[in-house]
């Protein structure tokens, strides 16, 4: 079975940024079902058992047909969730690190014009979904979104950087405002985790 993360922090420590009520809520209610349902699946399929998530969802096209979208559902939406809330730091403020900012650099000129651009990319995603930080082919750093469950890592690709724009992760505090809540979320990012991920690959 697979287990629910520990969060490295409180509920409190993202406050004023993050309220604390959203991250109980968004871990505690939200992101532990779909680890239950997850769960559920693996117990009743003999076919899903044995695998760490990683490798479950990495070959999720040769499952059988009838658990794929369960799978994409549920599974998706924990490896997710597990990304989001390790990209996260109460250490605000942090500044991309080495090759990552480098890269950032190169691309996009500029921090500033990153964040401006993960913010359309993010606020262009149509109801609920994902933004991610990822490495192409050639090595280069790219955003992309994806919607619902969806996730780089069914496609083989691990992201360097998670944000969740499902409403439950802001909509307490900012209910609408879901620019506010990228900007702010750029104040908790834990560029360090990002560089240390990138120079992994």
């Amino acid at each position: 079975m697979i287990e629910l993360i520990k969060l490295p922090y409180s509920y409190t420590a993202f406050e004023p940024y993050i309220d604390a009520k959203t991250v109980e809520i968004h871990y505690d209610k939200h992101h532990r079902t779909y680890l239950e349902n997850l769960n559920k699946l693996i117990d009743d399929n003999e076919v899903l058992q044995g695998k760490t998530l990683e490798e479950l969802l990495k070959s999720i096209n040769i499952l059988p047909n009838e658990l794929q979208r369960p799978v994409i559902n549920n599974g998706g939406q924990v490896y997710n969730h597990n990304q989001y809330w390790y990209s996260l730091t109460p250490v605000i403020d942090q500044s991309p690190l080495g090759l990552v900012a480098q890269k950032i650099e190169k691309k996009w000129g500029s921090y500033e014009e990153f964040k401006a651009d993960w913010k359309k990319t993010g606020l262009s995603q149509f109801g609920s979904g994902w933004v991610f930080l990822t490495v192409n082919i050639d090595g280069d750093l790219e955003i992309v979104k994806t919607s619902n469950a969806d996730s780089p890592i069914f496609r083989g690709v691990e992201p360097l950087l998670t944000m969740d724009v499902w409403e439950h992760a802001y909509y307490l505090k900012y209910q609408n405002k879901r620019g506010d809540y990228i900007d702010n979320y750029f104040r908790l990012v834990n560029w360090e985790r990002v560089s240390e991920l990138h120079n992994k690959k």
